[in-house]
């Protein structure tokens, strides 16, 4: 049984096997009777496809089951404190707010992911004005 959670990752974005495994499962998802949100941050790989996704890339998209067809995205700026999001509870219980900021920092926090200095250049490359956004933060 596939997990309830499967995670995006970069296999996810690039056109391949895993690209077409996570799409069918969504679809699956998107078909049944759960609510889904997904953080998509393609960073230069095709967004998942959804209709009504705004033109801008990074987001998170809310697709409750009653509103089918049609989600609520949200944008997620890079440079600013993440959003919290509303995520669907079953009615008649109001959505929950989940702080995208405290949860980064709670799963890069916690394990010690702060000891891992990454010396490499992400794929895709950082356009020239999102690199020198990133470089103030690098340690020399």
């Amino acid at each position: 049984m596939p997990s309830p959670f499967p995670g995006m990752s970069p296999s996810n974005k690039r056109a391949s096997d895993a690209r077409e495994q996570y799409l069918a499962m969504r679809r699956e998802r998107l078909a049944g009777p759960a609510h889904l949100a997904e953080i998509d941050l393609p960073r230069g790989w095709p967004p998942m496809p959804q209709e009504g996704r705004p033109p801008r890339d990074d987001s998170v998209m809310i697709s409750r089951v009653e509103k089918r067809r049609l989600a609520d995205f949200r944008p997620i700026p890079l440079r600013d404190r993440l959003p919290t999001i509303p995520i669907p509870l079953r009615a008649p219980d109001a959505a929950v707010g989940v702080d995208l900021q405290e949860a980064l920092h709670r799963a890069y926090d916690g394990p010690g992911y702060e000891h891992f200095i990454h010396r490499g250049q992400p794929e895709p490359a950082l356009s020239p004005e999102q690199a020198a956004w990133a470089n103030q933060y690098l340690v020399p």
